[in-house]
């Protein structure tokens, strides 16, 4: 359906858009992750993909997890971290993050900063991997 879904912040200074719902990232005790929310802005049944939008606190953070599908991740606001297999890289407004298949992948809101992401998947793709209880994998050191 053609049209504009407007942007209009919460008072607490949350991304949102018009007629868009938060809603919650994941279930609780699905897997590991803090304060988080998520908006799916577009899901159209001719096409294969959604574009969400998700808002981390400051602290907060995604789940470690892999999957077989790609991701694309715009970063639209604050700062953090993503860790991309065994290395975290710093991301901030405008850095684009891709994620191949099957990589580790995990986003971190800097302490003092909300972090907002894009995010462009596919509609149709597989459930998240999770790493074995007690063997998360190894993040190189520098």
């Amino acid at each position: 359906m053609s049209g504009v879904r407007r942007f209009s912040p919460a008072a607490s200074g949350d991304f949102g858009w018009a007629g868009v719902e938060r809603l919650r990232y994941k279930e609780e005790g699905s897997a590991p992750f803090r304060d988080i929310t998520r908006q799916v802005l577009f899901a159209q049944p001719d096409q294969d993909c959604e574009l969400r939008y998700f808002e981390l606190a400051p602290g907060g953070y995604s789940t470690l997890e892999r999957h077989q599908h790609t991701h694309a991740v715009l970063v639209l606001r604050g700062r953090g971290t993503v860790r991309l297999g065994d290395d975290e890289q710093p991301v901030a407004v405008h850095d684009l993050v891709t994620i191949d298949p099957l990589t580790w992948h995990q986003f971190h809101a800097a302490p003092d900063s909300a972090l907002g992401f894009l995010c462009l998947v596919g509609k149709t793709r597989d459930r998240p991997q999770l790493p074995q209880a007690g063997k998360p994998p190894k993040l190189n050191a520098g």
